[in-house]
């Protein structure tokens, strides 16, 4: 055989519309239903939500690191405990 091009004998730029087709069709089917957009975001209301999580946070963290140091003294590493303060 000595033609050129793809086999079937089509030529390469008759092909490229009917890939172009399927690629659209595809993509179509994949993106699913459209959504509405989000509600929009009251920045105060959230930044009031990250500075009580904060004080959360810091207010378990304290609770936490004096229970330990208690349950340190209660386990009999009482001069560790006392050392540091006066």
């Amino acid at each position: 055989m000595a033609s050129r091009g793809r086999r079937g004998g089509a030529p390469g730029r008759e092909d490229e519309p009917r890939r172009d087709e399927r690629a659209e069709q595809q993509a179509s089917t994949l993106q699913g239903p459209v959504l509405p957009p989000p509600p929009p975001v009251d920045y105060g209301v959230f930044m009031q939500g990250m500075v009580q999580a904060m004080q959360t946070q810091a207010h378990t963290q304290a609770a936490l690191q004096a229970q330990l140091e208690a349950q340190i003294c209660l386990d009999g590493a009482y001069e560790r405990c006392t050392a540091g303060k006066s």
